[in-house]
C-alpha cells in the first residue's frame, strides 16, 4: 500500500530482507509451550501464512488504483469468522471513490472504513465507520452505486458515505448462513481522482514496500499471541467472557473461552438463545489463535447449521473424535484452544457455559431429544459443508 508523502527506500540485498524475519522467532516465548515442536511448527506456518497475505496488502494495489484484496479467509486463518469472507482496498481520506456492484443474496454485507489494516501497524485503531449495505438504495435488479468522499457534493442525491480524513482502507465483509446457497455480492471500486493509467513501480518503491512486508509476519502474530497471553492470565479455563474485538462489528457481542479437556473427555457447550437474533455462531481456534480447519472439519456452527433443542437451548459437544452428536464441534485432534461466539443484532446476550464430562458418559449429560447422526449422515454433512465452502468467493 502507498500512502501520501511516503519516502523512498534504498534496495537492499535479499539476505538483508530475510534477516528481518529472523527476529520473529522470539515470539515463541509468547506461547504456552515454546519448546514443543508442534507449537514451533504451527507458529512457523502462521508466519508463512502472514507473508502470503502481506504480498496482497503491500503490492496488489494502492489508493489511486484500488482493488479488493483477499484478507481473512480459509487460507489466511488468523481468526476469521468461518461464515465471513473479507476483502480490503487501500484508500486515502482526501480522495473520492466510487463503489459499484450487485448485492447478491449473501446473508450480511457490510463496509468498514478504518486506519491501519490489521498487522500493518503496531497499534490497533478503532473503526472510522461501519455500514450495513442493506441500508443503501439498491435497484430492482440488485445493483447499487456508492460515492465515498469527505463531503457530499452539492446536488448529489445518490448513495453517499462520508470518508474520514484518516481512513486508509475499506473492508468488505460478506457473511453467509447457508454456505453455497447464497449468491455472493459482486463489487468493484475506483478512485475518481486517479490518473487514467497506473504507473509502473520503481525500484525505490519496491524496496520500501518490501521492507514493510518483511515486518508484517511478526507484527500480525505478535498482536494475537499477546491477546492469547493476556487471555490466559485473565480468565479461568472452560469459562466464557464477553470481550471487545478490535475492528469487529459494533452490533456484535463476542464471547470467548479457553477450552481444555482430556483425551477421553468432551466439553458440552450450552447456551440460551436470544428471543430475537439476526445472526449467531460459535467456532474453535487453536492456541495460536488460528481458526481450526472449518472447510473439511465441522469446527464451527452458525444459526442456520445448528440444531436447537426442544427447550430452546443450543448445545454442542466439543471433542476431538466424533461423538455422534449432530452439533459436534471438531477440535481437529487438539484438546486445548479457544472457542469464540458471536451474537449479532440480538435482543439479549446470554453467557454460554462449558461442562467437562467423560466421553463414555456423554449421553447421560445430554437431553433426551438430542439429535444424533451415524457415520453415513456425518459424511453427507461434511461433503455438503466442503462443497458449500468452495462455492463461496474467498479470494
Amino acid at each position: 500500500m502507498q500512502g501520501n508523502g511516503e519516502s523512498m527506500a534504498e534496495l537492499k540485498s535479499w539476505r538483508d530482507y530475510l534477516s528481518q524475519l529472523a527476529t520473529a522467532d522470539s515470539l515463541l516465548e509468547l506461547t504456552e509451550t515454546p519448546s514443543d515442536p508442534q507449537t514451533r511448527a504451527e507458529l512457523y506456518r502462521q508466519f508463512q501464512m502472514n507473508l502470503s497475505l502481506a504480498y496482497f496488502i503491500y503490492f496488489q494495489s494502492d489508493p489511486f488504483h484500488p482493488d479488493w484484496l483477499p484478507f481473512l479467509n480459509s487460507v489466511f486463518m488468523l481468526q476469521p469468522n468461518p461464515d465471513d469472507t473479507y476483502f480490503v482496498a487501500p484508500l486515502r481520506g482526501d480522495l473520492r471513490y466510487r463503489i459499484v456492484g450487485e448485492r447478491g443474496s449473501v446473508y450480511l454485507l457490510t463496509l468498514d472504513l478504518g486506519r491501519g489494516i490489521m498487522g500493518t501497524t503496531d497499534e490497533a485503531h478503532p473503526p472510522l465507520g461501519q455500514f450495513d449495505l442493506d441500508d443503501v438504495e439498491i435497484g430492482d435488479d440488485g445493483s447499487f452505486e456508492i460515492l465515498l468522499s469527505a463531503q457530499r457534493p452539492a446536488g448529489y442525491d445518490g448513495n453517499w458515505i462520508e470518508l474520514h480524513r484518516e481512513a486508509d482502507f475499506a473492508m468488505l465483509r460478506q457473511r453467509s448462513y447457508a454456505w453455497g446457497r447464497e449468491r455472493d455480492a459482486r463489487i468493484a471500486i475506483e478512485c475518481l481522482d486517479a490518473p487514467l493509467l497506473k504507473p509502473s513501480m520503481g525500484h525505490e518503491e519496491i524496496a520500501r514496500r518490501t521492507g514493510e512486508l518483511m515486518g508484517y509476519a511478526e507484527r500480525l502474530s505478535r498482536r494475537w499471541l499477546t491477546h492469547m497471553q493476556q487471555l490466559r492470565t485473565r480468565i479461568k479455563v472452560n469459562e466464557f467472557e464477553f470481550f471487545a474485538f478490535g475492528g469487529g462489528l459494533a452490533k456484535q457481542a463476542y464471547w470467548q473461552a479457553i477450552f481444555d479437556f482430556g483425551d477421553d473427555e468432551a466439553l458440552i457447550l450450552e447456551t440460551a438463545l436470544p428471543q430475537t437474533r439476526r445472526y449467531w455462531n460459535v467456532q474453535l481456534n487453536d492456541t495460536l489463535f488460528n481458526a481450526l480447519d472449518y472447510i473439511d472439519h465441522q469446527s464451527s456452527l452458525n444459526g442456520h447449521q445448528a440444531n436447537v433443542d426442544d427447550d430452546g437451548h443450543f448445545r454442542a459437544v466439543i471433542a476431538h473424535r466424533d461423538p455422534g452428536v449432530l452439533n459436534w464441534l471438531d477440535t481437529c485432534g487438539v484438546n486445548r484452544g479457544t472457542a469464540i461466539g458471536r451474537w449479532y443484532g440480538c435482543s439479549s446476550e446470554p453467557v454460554p457455559t462449558l461442562k467437562r464430562v467423560p466421553l463414555c458418559e456423554l449421553r447421560n449429560h445430554l437431553p433426551a431429544g438430542t439429535r444424533f447422526v451415524d457415520a453415513s449422515e456425518r459424511g453427507r454433512l461434511l461433503r455438503e459443508r466442503r462443497i458449500g465452502a468452495q462455492l463461496r468467493r474467498r479470494w
